[in-house]
């Protein structure tokens, strides 16, 4: 229970409060930019089961391998990808936390 919270509490409420406060103007779009990125979720379609709750996501599917969080890392650089980096590299460190309370 306290992991479920912990994990979908980080992919919900740190994007909110990161475009409440650095997208003011903007937080609504940011949110759903940041929100979109939870299509790298997709790659859990890949593995078999699809839902093991008892799986670390990072290192196990494609989009959660350390290559590809190295490349979230470097998308933070450019303005034009921050925004879609931010949702990335906060998507990561839920599942990061999720991992940590397993």
């Amino acid at each position: 229970m306290l992991q479920s919270i912990a994990h979908y509490g980080c992919h919900f409420l740190i994007p909110l409060v990161v475009a409440l406060i650095w997208y003011r103007d903007t937080w609504k779009m940011a949110f759903i930019i940041m929100l979109a990125t939870f299509l790298i979720d997709l790659d859990h379609l890949l593995a078999s089961p699809i839902f093991d709750p008892t799986r670390c996501s990072i290192g196990y599917h494609p989009l959660h391998s350390f290559f590809a969080i190295t490349f979230y890392l470097f998308l933070l650089i450019p303005k034009k990808s921050r925004l879609v980096a931010l949702g990335l590299v906060i998507h990561i460190t839920s599942d990061l936390v999720d991992c940590s309370l397993m």
